[in-house]
């Protein structure tokens, strides 16, 4: 493999030749093109828009990020970033999330779990929509997954591959993380057999463990500095990631940094067999008159909305020793798992 072939000085930038290659994904994985879905802003803040396009060759299975002690490839300059996002869909956070990229113009790179995708093949579909790419985080997020047995362990990875695919209605991007970000030789080694390109990350927001969003945006924007940017690691299944987001996003835009939007040179080759298996379940899904389905990732049926944002603003009232916040009106009535979780954002969006 070339080193440093994807870093903007190994070979004068073309946006036109860019902007073809992402063509190119578009007619290989049915995204929307760039800018088919963008908000334009009148009120004269700075969005992040996307400032490269990188179209990865995958047929080597090369590796991605700094989080490795494996050989990997550079993508980004200095001040350059890729926004990611693991663990989802979830429908209430995803949407948010994609509303605040709209809003930015911007795109970004989804790992997700097969589960997750196959309880809400709809929200995966909006991610592709709007322009996203999607990649996979294996089937049921195993922590240990280089401790399983071979066979398990790489049956995950087909399984998400799968499952992803068959939710999204076509293969996906053959790019994949792995859970915890803990690989090994052999799985590597796999991958590279499927094609398939691993990314690690440069910057870790640490969402997973933050539910205070001033924190998590305080910090965030910290280790991006440090770091000169990099690949950064969000979580789509965290109300405190979807609240932080924006002004994340505004900070990183006033910084100057620069968003590199990823997509493949081909699509990822899944298990038809497996693909088959899913898709009954996939149309189950897409045709169910009330999203209602399980929480396959945490084995339970997910709080609503309102309940998700009122019991993260009460942790974090608690942590911080300020006042309850009241909130105007009425208790606000239930609604399925599948609405917005948040009144501004709607289906769709």
């Amino acid at each position: 493999m070339a080193p440093n072939r994807y870093l903007p000085h190994a070979r004068r930038w073309n946006p036109t030749l860019d902007r073809l290659a992402f063509l190119g994904a578009v007619l290989a994985l049915g995204i929307a093109p760039a800018g088919a879905d963008c908000q334009n802003a009148d009120d004269g803040a700075p969005r992040l828009g996307v400032a490269r396009i990188v179209e990865v060759d995958t047929s080597e299975g090369p590796v991605f990020g700094a989080m490795t002690k494996r050989p990997h490839e550079e993508l980004l300059g200095p001040h350059e970033i890729v926004l990611s996002f693991d663990d989802g869909p979830m429908p209430w956070i995803t949407r948010s999330i994609l509303a605040t990229l709209k809003r930015h113009c911007t795109r970004a790179t989804f790992f997700s779990v097969g589960k997750m995708a196959i309880a809400y093949p709809g929200v995966l579909r909006e991610e592709l929509e709007k322009g996203h790419t999607v990649g996979t985080h294996t089937w049921s997020h195993p922590l240990n997954l280089n401790r399983l047995k071979s066979e398990a362990a790489v049956a995950e990875i087909d399984r998400g591959f799968a499952a992803v695919s068959a939710a999204a209605g076509h293969p996906i991007a053959p790019f994949f993380r792995f859970p915890g970000l803990s690989d090994s030789t052999f799985l590597v080694e796999q991958l590279s057999q499927r094609h398939v390109a691993s990314f690690t990350v440069d910057v870790v927001s640490n969402d997973s463990f933050i539910s205070d969003p001033a924190r998590l945006t305080r910090e965030t924007l910290a280790k991006v500095e440090a770091n000169h940017g990099g690949i950064i690691l969000f979580h789509d299944i965290k109300a405190s990631t979807a609240k932080a987001l924006p002004g994340i996003l505004d900070a990183l835009a006033e910084r100057d940094y620069k968003v590199v939007h990823l997509v493949p040179k081909a699509a990822v080759e899944p298990n038809a067999q497996m693909v088959a298996g899913f898709e009954p379940q996939v149309a189950k899904q897409l045709d169910a008159k009330t999203k209602t389905a399980l929480m396959p990732f945490f084995g339970a049926v997910g709080p609503t909305p309102a309940a998700e944002l009122d019991r993260d603003d009460k942790r974090a009232e608690r942590k911080s020793g300020a006042e309850p916040r009241r909130r105007r009106g009425s208790k606000a009535p239930a609604v399925s798992v599948g609405a917005s979780w948040a009144t501004s954002v709607q289906h769709g969006d």
